[in-house]
């Protein structure tokens, strides 16, 4: 394993991965996908996965290959780094669609996804999100579960 991918992943057994609300490259959720890939090419993502629903979001509004992306990591690539191979590869060059699609995704409420997703969150939330939390928006499940808000 590369060093210095070693020394950025972080152990997401003890730590959270960033929230999806937090941009890289100009993308929500990308910083979140980065955080989980490394922790996965260092073996210490614990329940966390990589190229899940949730990273697919911004690996396919983006176009870029999961594969690809995770090859480009596993090189032990800085933030800024990975930012630029962002930039570089997306096939979003139009910023306007970035800030609109970041808008979407940072306020969408449980009610506007997919019934299958409703579904799911119907039963995740009260599981896992602390009672008398409101969920107001997509983000807000990740961040009050891991405890950011």
């Amino acid at each position: 394993m590369n060093m210095n991918l070693k020394l950025l992943a972080k152990d997401l057994t003890k730590d959270y991965p960033r929230s999806p609300r937090e941009t890289l490259a100009g993308y929500v959720i990308a910083a979140r996908t980065l955080d989980k890939c490394r922790a996965v090419l260092a073996g210490t993502a614990g329940e966390y996965h990589f190229n899940c629903p949730l990273d697919n979001q911004f690996l396919g509004f983006a176009g870029i290959d999961a594969e690809q992306f995770k090859s480009f990591v596993a090189t032990g690539a800085t933030d800024l780094e990975v930012a630029s191979w962002i930039d570089e590869h997306s096939k979003i060059k139009d910023r306007t669609q970035v800030v609109v699609w970041n808008n979407k995704l940072r306020y969408t409420r449980p009610c506007d996804m997919s019934i299958e997703l409703q579904e799911f969150l119907e039963d995740y939330i009260p599981k896992f999100i602390p009672k008398n939390r409101p969920v107001r928006v997509w983000f807000d499940v990740y961040d009050l579960e891991e405890q950011r808000i």
